[in-house]
Parts: structure tokens; C-alpha cells; sequence
């Protein structure tokens, strides 16, 4: 039998995805167990990638578990793209209709808050908007202008501490408890010159930067945060934004 190396690529990922393959068999000697080693061999691999994407959400339930669930993911959503650093994307909401963890309720925004600092780590490090850039702009402009996020950055809100729990999963963290009552957080995610990280932000600061990264002006994003936080204090979260690298340039 002749096959394209299209055609033959294309059996390959039906086999890997779980499909019989009469094609394969046909061209494969001893199919069987070879392709079932191979098969095994992959998904081991994307399991062991997805742990490296998701360090704490491996950290929180454990190895084994996380193995089995990872393998559980992959046997469903093999990789479009070769660069395994873009591999998970669908993780979170994975974790959050699988079964065995439907007890962790926090789990899957902590998947999500991992994605998230992959995504911010692996983004460009570009230049980041400085006081210098706002000083060649005229102050009665600003209101009107909007700002481009840096890179990366995302807006991770939780019903949950999640960022004492990534915290208290950290590799050599003091250990302890994180009481889940202690309620929402709300996280800014961003690119660091050699990693990522996050801040915390209030409601207001999270309605600022919500409405700044959909596209509105200065003003625009200070009324929206003034909405939702009377005590807002544009100044000081402005530069408190500024200093971390938050955006990228003016609109």
C-alpha cells in the first residue's frame, strides 16, 4: 500500500488520538505493540509538559493525581501547534469538569493563573511606557488617550485567594493553610524582565485595567473604576501601574 506522507501523518494522529488504524496495520510490522509504545511515549511526554505549564496546580494535588488527569486531558486534546510552550491552552476548564477534582472549586482558577504566567513568560520583552513618554505629552491630552497592555498581561479573577494558595505552593514555601473564606482576588498578570509574576489588585484598580485593555481612554477607565471604588485614587495607582511595567504605550 502507498500512501502520501500527508496521508500517513494524518493515520499517525488518529492512531496517537486513540483511533484503530487498519491503514497502519497494514504498514507497521508487529503494529500493535510498536504503536502502542509509541502512543504511550507521546502522551507521557505531553503529560510531563503540561506539569511543567502547571507547576501548581501539580503541586496542590500531587503527582500521581495530576499524572492521571493530565493523561485524561491529553487522551482528549492532542497539540495543534509544535511548540509545547502553547500546549494547554484548555487546561483549566479541563480540570474544572473533571471529575476527580470537582471538590478543589479553586483548582481551576489556579490552572488558569498558571496559564496565565506561561503565557506573560513566554511574550516579548518589549519597551515599557515610561514617565518620560507621558512627559512629551500634553497634560489636557491625557484624559482623552488610551494604553496598550504590556504583552502577556491578563486579568485573572478568582471567587478565591488564589494568590495565597500559588503562594503556598511554591517550592519551599513555610506551609500552612489558606483559608478559602478569606474570598475573591483579583490578579494582574505581567512579564518581568527574566519571568513573570502578578500583583493584586483592588476592584476599582481590576475596572481601571479591564477598561484600558478593552480600549477606552484615561477618563474612560477612571470613571468605571470610580463606579465600582469611590475611594479610587488615580494618581497613585496610576504610577503604582507605571512602575511595574504595565503598559506598553499610549494609544
Amino acid at each position: 500500500m502507498s500512501l502520501s506522507l500527508r496521508e500517513l501523518q494524518a493515520a499517525v494522529a488518529a492512531h496517537l488520538d486513540g483511533q484503530a488504524s487498519a491503514v497502519l496495520d497494514e504498514l507497521v510490522i508487529g503494529p500493535a505493540a510498536r504503536l502502542r509504545v509509541h502512543r504511550h511515549h507521546v502522551r507521557d511526554s505531553l503529560a510531563t509538559a503540561l506539569a511543567a505549564t502547571f507547576p501548581t496546580v501539580q503541586a496542590l494535588v500531587g503527582e500521581d493525581f495530576f499524572k492521571g488527569m493530565a493523561r485524561a486531558y491529553v487522551g482528549g486534546a492532542l497539540p495543534t501547534q509544535p511548540v509545547l510552550a502553547e500546549y494547554g491552552e484548555s487546561f483549566a476548564d479541563f480540570v474544572g469538569a473533571y471529575e476527580p477534582a470537582r471538590r478543589l472549586a479553586y483548582l481551576t482558577d489556579t490552572a488558569r493563573l498558571d496559564w496565565a504566567l506561561n503565557v506573560a513568560f513566554h511574550a516579548a520583552s518589549t519597551p515599557r511606557l515610561s514617565t518620560a513618554d507621558l512627559s512629551a505629552v500634553e497634560v489636557e491630552q491625557l484624559p482623552g488617550r488610551g494604553l496598550f497592555m504590556a504583552p502577556g498581561s491578563a486579568l485573572i479573577r478568582s471567587a478565591y485567594p488564589i494568590d495565597r494558595i500559588w503562594a503556598a505552593a511554591q517550592p519551599g514555601a513555610a506551609g500552612g493553610t489558606v483559608d478559602l473564606a478569606e474570598g475573591a482576588a483579583c490578579l494582574l498578570v505581567l512579564r518581568r524582565p527574566d519571568d513573570a509574576g502578578f500583583i493584586r489588585l483592588s476592584e476599582g484598580e481590576a475596572a481601571f485595567v479591564s477598561a484600558l485593555a478593552s480600549g477606552a481612554p484615561l477618563e474612560g477607565a477612571a470613571e468605571a473604576a470610580f463606579a465600582v471604588e469611590p475611594g479610587f485614587e488615580l494618581s497613585a495607582v496610576f504610577a503604582r501601574l507605571l512602575a511595574v511595567g504595565a503598559f506598553a504605550a499610549l494609544r
